[in-house]
């Protein structure tokens, strides 16, 4: 798979590890030979700018798709061609050949959808497989249509060259699906005559290093980059200044608030005064966001925020080319739809429990072997708690158990299965240690109490009553969907379980989680590397007005956050792609939320609702980013 899963992190305030998660097939490209730098030669300064590269891996197989039942037998109309389609008591189903993609699901009671999932190749880029939801609605007899819209395979990087004082050629990269220029850690532009070479901190060589080398073609005014592990190389053009490498332009006109639009997808909308929240101060919010310097691979980068009060969406704004209706990468707070799912499932009342024993209940499904007699121990609970006691800590490089191990290893294609072979280093309950084997396991346990897939439980308790119209589920090499992190999501959508927590389980009048299971997952059960914990939502407390406030919260890698302040009916989620990079991702969320949208949050009834002066706050790890894991 060689995903590398969505990495560890620990919270809005306080975000811990943050790797990238996934570079297949190799973390690095060869870099060329050592050089010596290059002094500075005529005609340098043709390169001082903005620079972008675009290239589109695919998938190539989507569009229209009609299935149609003639005399017992089905088709797929698809792309063109006719394929003969697989039906038994599991369903439907038809794959492309070469493996292009393939198709699976199931004829609704009444005949009037075929509700199912598209699998796409291998992502060059993710390195995964994901499922994107399909529905087939009835047009005409025995014959039904729908849309398959895989998840976009692209990957995009700009090259910023700007003249420093000592005529060198400073230069970084910034990657807004995967920032891979974090790992290159690009100083400066090496130019020999028509060839280039990017330099920068490689294996803590003082002197930099080669790390990656192209071409400048001076008659077209193109600059060319070699990237093999990236799908070969890169043609890069100038960018203007209305560029989304920046938040909305190089020179972006002054913010004025616009209540955001009702869409029918559920969020009822309104201005933000109707919510008893201050516009000059959320005004000033965004115009710092529009502001921030983008000046190094490091610079902070916010996509979207969106905040909602009482159940009404009253903010919502977007940045760097992200919009309402493109999915965005949830990383590890999507191991907070997980917990989500479990407790679905237990509402449903499936034969589950949170005191269902892993092992046995896999047993079936997955077997795994563990003389271990602490294993016997392991419950559900334990999972959604990462206190199983596995030896899988994600900051561990040499558990086997570890995320990067899990998805790099191609012995065992099945995760489950894998899992429950890892060793144990500690009784469950003992430890709480990170460890995104677990969220993943909990979800194989969910497939093997209901006897469906980790989707279809989604699709059926959660994406359909919640109204997700679309996303992509990553899968392992066996085609189970990975629930340790990684979804694909439309923000508003993904925002919709800050609500339905916040509504102690019910998303507009319908039930889908107990009150008691909201209560125990949000609740700061125990302590995981400084923060507190629930079932895979985090839990802090933040300054506000005279007091403290508690909130808990989905988080992950990059900046990903949604976040719920039940004493004030406030939910706030915020995405961005400081992927692998710590530092501003903790500035981001530690500094803006408590310095801007809390102070501008009025107590129920205060009037004139006006925003206060931010109370200083100090995160668990200080100022400083966690330790690396």
């Amino acid at each position: 798979m060689r995903r590398r899963g969505s990495a560890l992190v620990l919270g809005v305030a306080a975000l811990a590890a943050c790797r990238e998660p996934s570079a297949p097939p190799t973390s690095r490209e060869p870099g060329p030979p050592a050089a010596t730098a290059a002094a500075p030669v005529a005609g340098d300064d043709a390169l001082v700018g903005l620079w972008r590269a675009r290239r589109q891996f695919g998938p190539d197989a989507r569009g229209p798709l009609v299935l149609q039942r003639r005399a017992g037998r089905w088709t797929a109309d698809f792309l063109g061609r006719v394929h003969p389609v697989d039906a038994d008591r599991r369903g439907l189903a038809f794959a492309l050949p070469d493996d292009a993609g393939a198709f699976r699901g199931q004829l609704s009671a009444d005949a009037r959808r075929i509700t199912g999932h598209w699998t796409s190749p291998t992502s060059v880029i993710h390195g995964s497989r994901f499922a994107v939801p399909v529905v087939l609605a009835a047009d005409g007899a025995d014959r039904w249509r729908g849309e398959v819209a895989p998840l976009e395979d692209s990957f995009t990087l700009y090259l910023r060259v700007d003249r420093r004082a000592d005529g060198s050629l400073a230069a970084f990269l910034r990657n807004p699906e995967r920032n891979i220029g974090v790992r290159y850690d690009v100083d400066h532009l090496e130019r020999d005559g028509s060839a280039l070479r990017l330099v920068g901190r490689r294996d803590r060589d003082p002197g930099g290093a080669p790390l990656l080398a192209g071409s400048y073609d001076a008659a077209h005014d193109t600059v060319t980059i070699a990237m093999p592990a990236r799908g070969g190389s890169y043609e890069f053009h100038r960018d203007g200044d209305r560029s989304e490498f920046y938040p909305r332009g190089k020179h972006p006109e002054r913010y004025v608030y616009q209540p955001p639009p009702a869409l029918g997808d559920g969020w009822p909308t309104a201005p933000l005064e109707r919510a008893g929240i201050d516009r000059a101060g959320i005004e000033a919010f965004i115009q710092t966001i529009l502001d921030m310097p983008i000046d190094s691979v490091h610079a902070p980068q916010i996509d979207g925020v969106l905040i909602a009060r009482r159940g009404t969406l009253v903010l919502e704004e977007y940045f760097h080319g992200e919009r309402r209706d493109r999915l965005h990468d949830t990383r590890s707070a999507a191991k907070s739809l997980t917990a989500t799912i479990v407790g679905a499932v237990i509402q449903a009342g499936a034969p589950l429990a949170l005191s269902a024993p892993v092992y046995r209940t896999m047993a079936g499904a997955a077997p795994g072997q563990s003389p271990d007699p602490r294993a016997q121990q392991m419950t559900l609970e334990h999972l959604l708690m990462m206190r199983s006691g596995l030896f899988c800590d994600d900051g561990d490089a040499s558990a086997p158990g570890n995320e990067d191990t899990l998805q790099s290893q191609t012995d065992e294609p099945d995760y489950y299965r894998y899992s429950l072979k890892v060793p144990m280093a500690s009784a469950p309950d003992e430890r709480s240690v990170y460890c995104s084997l677990s969220p993943n396991l909990a979800l194989g346990v969910v497939g093997a109490a209901t006897g469906e897939s980790g989707l279809d439980s989604f699709d059926r308790l959660i994406g359909g009553p919640l109204g997700f119209a679309r996303y992509a589920w990553p899968l392992d090499p066996a085609g189970h969907a990975y629930g340790g992190g990684g979804v694909r999501a439309l923000p508003r959508d993904f925002m919709k379980l800050g609500q339905l927590m916040l509504d102690g389980g019910t998303w507009r009048g319908h039930r889908v989680l107990g009150r008691d299971f909201v209560a125990r997952a949000s609740a700061p059960l125990h302590d995981l590397n400084g923060i507190q914990y629930g079932y895979l939502w985090w839990s802090i407390e933040y300054p506000y007005r005279d007091r403290t406030l508690r909130a808990f919260f989905a988080a992950g890698n990059g900046g990903q956050a949604v976040m719920v302040i039940p004493s004030l009916e406030l939910v706030i989620a915020i995405y961005g792609g400081n992927y692998s990079d710590r530092v501003p991702a903790i500035h981001v969320q530690q500094d803006l939320v408590p310095s801007y949208i809390l102070p501008a949050v009025c107590e129920a009834g205060e009037a004139p609702c006006t925003a206060r002066a931010p109370r200083p706050f100090t995160s668990p790890y200080g100022r400083r980013p966690p330790p690396p894991r």
